[in-house]
């Protein structure tokens, strides 16, 4: 696939005149069309490249010199022009230290005012991030302090190989030679024709294979240019205005909805809704724009004029709203606890008809995407572990069974074309989010795009063209002590969607799951000693998703992926003195110590979840609750009370989720909010912190840090749970904490967290 886009970003280098040297005995070759928001060309930026090879392949990686071009195994890979001018400019002395000083003269020329420094750093960083590599155990991009930096793999051009050890210059071409085979004297050639026959059908059959499965040209045109970010897009029906959230996340975001007219117009925001929100949509008339939010119990969906007004409740109980015509709407809606359902309903509230509801209670299908006729839906959906999961091919007309659709990873958007012959996803195949295509109904996935930059949302414009959110995150734990506040770097993005960073009990070492998708495709257990801010892998190559450390610190338990997707459970040293060992039967997760030896977990019977415990050779399994299990959240220092939410009858028949306090020892639960509430314990067991949502639509909710007695004895609690937006003095010596999302440490003034950074904008991209 040849993508013309190659810089997302604003690039600070100089443009070379088409046809002049950027460098002694360098030539200057064209890398990619950039189009402004008005389609109009801004034209390519040009990379110096020696003259004598045009492809240069290292390990698995191979870069085309002339198209400005970085491929892994055949895939190419989306960089910024700066990286890939670096690289190159690498290759050229493989081996050899180039000094900073020179990186600067040749990428960032005098006449250019940038931050070098920052720069050059930057996209060395972009660089080792597409290549998957590490400045602490380097293979392919060394630095050397204070100097610059060297090209350290073994690099091939054409079939010589340049080791590092070797010149850097490369060979001389060798003179052409007589390639026809030896005959006798008036014999006829004919094994070379042969050959070459076969070599060009080879060819044609190649080409016309890759033709047929990819797109040849993709076009990039940048429509929002923030300096943080831009996603979940949503267009109106005329194609004519463009609604997003400005914000980190399109799932669940406290961020802003804005709106702007295509292709220039000025975004404007919409909202001052402080509430977790997400799937934007609009009426269709192009008035009002409809989301999503964050109602405990249930959901609520709420609308907005696109002129600026107060939102509006449209709708209980309902999420990820569209219309499928002026009189009839396609929702999701809980039946019982979290399990969300999609099914339609006119907009006066008649004929509620249920379409398709995932087989686990804790299932719930978020967004549906109607097909043009309306005959069909694609539904992006959380599986029983609480996990984005396949999108779903259903029956909008009548009953038939859903059908797994796009690739084998967790999608997180889908659209139609204008048409309705193909269906088009966002989803995370080994560990990189990316735009997928398949042909309706029984089509292959294809993926269309790839790269270091991620792809999320996605719209579909009334002419075809695509809109999606491009960029990329990075993370970093930050440390508040007695020193002060200071930064604690990570190569990669930190994951806490199931298992946050953890104190280790004595403090001096922090536990996080970092990500690196160019490494390994699932996120690894690393350990930060606070003091130094060295950090390791514990266990490098094992991917995890959830984890706990024992209390003494010499093991860990935790939760990986089998062979065939299902979870597993596992238990390992610390110190690596012994091989991992798996616990427990597949599709059980979630382990955590308790207090004397045993292992508490999560266990599916059916299609629900329950809380187990057994002792560490499997024997003595019993439940710990009989109600059933909705999630886990954490456990305390002594191992005496689990936070968890658990479905609970509401007394009126149904079940409702709430969070609570269950008691390890005595099996019995506390309510611990009245509505969905986060709950982690201080490393010291001191403290309970609990982050209760927002009162109302401007309030950002509370944190609240519960003291704990000794022996882990809690204080009374609200007989109906902490309501929303509570205030401290509704639990005796509770204390308000202004910090979102922090993990405490010894007391309220040692704790950390994870600070992300994002930088994405929405991009039209025209497939061919």
């Amino acid at each position: 696939m040849a993508i013309t886009h190659q810089n997302v970003g604003t690039s600070s280098c100089k443009k070379e005149p088409r046809n002049g040297a950027s460098g002694k005995g360098n030539l200057s070759y064209p890398v990619g069309q950039v189009l402004d928001s008005g389609g109009r060309d801004l034209g390519g930026a040009w990379v110096p490249v020696s003259p004598a090879e045009n492809v240069v392949r290292f390990g698995l990686f191979e870069l085309d010199l002339k198209a400005g071009q970085l491929s892994k195994n055949g895939s190419r890979i989306r960089l910024p022009q700066q990286p890939v001018q670096l690289l190159a400019m690498l290759l050229e002395r493989p081996g050899e230290v180039v000094t900073r000083d020179e990186l600067r003269q040749r990428l960032w020329p005098s006449d250019v005012f940038v931050d070098f420094d920052h720069g050059l750093n930057k996209s060395v960083q972009k660089l080792r991030d597409a290549l998957g590599d590490s400045a602490a155990s380097p293979r392919f991009i060394e630095t050397v302090p204070r100097i610059g930096y060297r090209f350290i793999a073994p690099v091939r051009t054409g079939s010589w190989i340049a080791s590092p050890n070797l010149p850097a210059e490369l060979p001389r071409a060798a003179p052409p030679t007589d390639l026809e085979p030896a005959t006798s004297r008036g014999g006829k050639r004919t094994v070379p024709w042969l050959a070459l026959a076969v070599c060009i059908l080879c060819g044609i059959l190649a080409f016309r294979l890759l033709v047929r499965h990819h797109p040849d040209v993709l076009k990039y045109t940048q429509l929002t240019d923030f300096t943080d970010s831009a996603i979940a897009p949503a267009i109106s029906p005329d194609g004519h205005m463009l609604a997003f959230i400005r914000g980190d996340s399109p799932f669940m975001s406290a961020d802003q909805i804005y709106v702007k007219m295509l292709p220039d117009g000025e975004a404007r925001q919409l909202t001052n809704d402080g509430r977790l929100k997400y799937n934007l949509a609009f009426s269709p008339d192009g008035s009002q724009i409809a989301y999503t939010v964050m109602k405990t119990p249930s959901f609520a969906t709420y609308t907005v004029s696109v002129l600026g007004s107060d939102p509006r409740l449209l709708l209980d109980n309902a999420a990820g709203l569209t219309w499928l015509d002026p009189h009839q709407l396609l929702f999701s809606r809980i039946r019982s606890g979290l399990h969300l359902g999609v099914v339609t309903e006119s907009v006066t509230g008649d004929h509620l008809r249920e379409l398709y509801y995932p087989e686990h209670e804790r299932g719930m299908a978020h967004y549906s995407y109607a097909s043009p006729n309306r005959q069909s839906a694609l539904v992006v959906e959380m599986d029983g572990e609480g996990k984005w999961s396949m999108c779903k091919l259903i029956s909008v007309a009548g009953p038939l069974p859903a059908k797994p659709v796009g690739p084998r990873g967790a999608c997180t958007a889908a659209g139609w074309s204008p048409d309705g012959s193909w269906m088009y996803f966002i989803a995370s195949v080994d560990g990189q989010s990316h735009l997928w295509r398949q042909r309706y109904a029984d089509g292959v996935p294809e993926q269309i795009t790839s790269g270091p930059e991620e792809e999320e949302g996605l719209a579909v414009e009334p002419q075809g063209s695509l809109i999606t959110s491009i960029g990329a995150r990075q993370s970093a734990i930050w440390i508040h002590d007695g020193q002060g506040e200071r930064s604690l770097s990570s190569e990669g993005e930190i994951v806490q969607d199931f298992a946050p960073p953890l104190f280790s009990s004595d403090g001096k070492s922090l536990y996080y799951l970092l990500h690196r998708a160019s490494m390994h495709p699932g996120p690894e257990l690393w350990r930060m000693s606070i003091d130094s801010g060295k950090s390791e892998a514990v266990f490098p190559g094992i991917s995890m998703f959830t984890y706990d450390v024992s209390p003494d610190g010499s093991q860990v338990a935790y939760s990986t992926r089998g062979r065939d997707g299902k979870p597993e459970m596992w238990i390992a040293s610390t110190d690596r003195s012994s091989a991992p060992r798996q616990i427990g039967a597949p599709g059980e997760m979630s382990p955590h110590f308790g207090s004397h030896g045993q292992i508490i977990f999560q266990r599916a019977e059916g299609s629900v979840n329950y809380l187990m415990q057994m002792n560490p050779d499997g024997s003595g399994r019993k439940k710990v609750i009989q109600d059933s299990l909705v999630d886990v959240q954490s456990i305390s220092p002594g191992r005496k009370w689990l936070t968890a939410a658990v479905s609970h009858p509401d007394g009126t028949g149904h079940m409702v989720p709430m969070n609570v306090l269950i008691s390890l020892e005595r099996g019995s639960i506390r309510r611990l909010c009245a509505s969905y509430c986060i709950a982690t314990w201080s490393s010291a067991g001191k403290y309970l912190l609990v982050t209760v949502e927002a009162a109302t639509q401007t309030s950002p909710g509370r944190n609240l840090a519960i003291p704990v007695g000794p022996g882990e004895s809690l204080p009374q609690l609200p007989p109906g749970g902490i309501e929303p937006g509570a205030k401290p003095d509704v639990v005796p010596g509770a204390q308000s904490v202004n910090r979102q999302s922090i993990v405490l440490g010894a007391d309220l003034s040692h704790f950390a967290y994870v600070k992300t950074t994002a930088h994405r904008n929405l991009y039209r991209i025209m497939l061919p």
